[in-house]
């Protein structure tokens, strides 16, 4: 068994075919199909089950893939190790993030704190899913909201503040919402799950939820800020997705007074991630530069 064998495989998993992983790897099929069949040899056990339409892991493969991941992670941390006696870090780093914040302000910083640690190799997949961070071999994620409970580890990096808003055509037409039990009455464009179970607002210091309704309903901010731009009705979302739309005016904020709860900004990482050198900095990076 070679060290090479246990990333390809790791490769293969998280791609889901060996063309995927091959193409990630800049290997030739013909080579990860080899190098699996040789894992596969030395272990004396089924991993991969392949057919023309699909790829599985065995229950075995997916025990090995578990092991696996921690041994390129002792690895990593080993060469990391090293590198910081040369005050440099080093090494590949998978990092998840939220599509409009992480475009809107992680791009730039990243691209700051790779100029500052040009030896970090960084992978980053933008997406509002929920991603699996240890069973997709991510080293860490950025989420919003409330965590679910896990074995991850996890970091807050702020809060994000959030409006209710809507464009001045709508507002003229349907007229302005002056306490929260308006919102019955007018057309609301809904993110996400909290679509389904409505908007939670302070009202006079105390939390309540009410429910809400309206013509679209989307995982995606942007998409419903447009709409709101576009007169379709009222819309709560965070300032870094409508900011410059209240700059120009575009959008206008309703029900001040209510103060929609805040989202939560944290950072999670595997428990055994924990000594890794750059989570560590990456973490105190975005810290210090959210806060500004």
């Amino acid at each position: 068994m070679q060290i090479e064998d246990l990333r390809i495989y790791v490769a293969v998993i998280n791609a889901g075919s060996f063309t995927a992983a091959a193409e990630q790897l800049l290997l030739s099929k013909q080579y990860v199909s080899r190098r699996m069949a040789a894992l596969e040899a030395s272990l004396g056990a089924r991993l991969l089950v392949r057919n023309t339409r699909k790829l599985s892991v065995t229950d075995a493969g997916q025990t090995f893939a578990q092991h696996a991941l921690k041994i390129l992670d002792n690895i990593q941390e080993a060469e990391q190790s090293v590198s910081e006696h040369r005050r440099e870090l080093h090494g590949t780093f998978r990092l998840s993030m939220p599509m409009s914040f992480g475009m809107s302000h992680l791009s730039p910083l990243l691209a700051t704190f790779l100029a500052r640690h040009p030896a970090v190799q960084l992978h980053t997949e933008l997406a509002d899913r929920y991603v699996d961070v240890i069973g997709e071999g991510f080293d860490m994620a950025i989420r919003i909201g409330t965590l679910a409970d896990s074995t991850l580890m996890a970091r807050r990096l702020g809060e994000l503040k959030r409006v209710i808003c809507a464009s001045p055509a709508y507002l003229q037409r349907a007229g302005i919402p002056q306490v929260a039990e308006d919102l019955q009455h007018h057309a609301c464009l809904r993110f996400g799950r909290e679509g389904q179970y409505g908007w939670e607002l302070n009202v006079e210091g105390k939390t309540k939820v009410f429910a809400v309704c309206g013509p679209m309903q989307s995982n995606n901010g942007e998409v419903l800020r447009d709409a709101a731009v576009a007169g379709l009705g009222l819309v709560l979302l965070p300032e870094f997705i409508v900011g410059e739309a209240l700059k120009r005016g575009d959008l206008v904020t309703v029900l001040d007074a209510c103060h929609p709860s805040s989202l939560t900004l944290s950072a999670v990482y595997p428990q055994h991630r924990q000594q890794s050198e750059t989570i560590r900095v990456l973490i105190d990076f975005l810290l210090a530069e959210l806060g500004r």
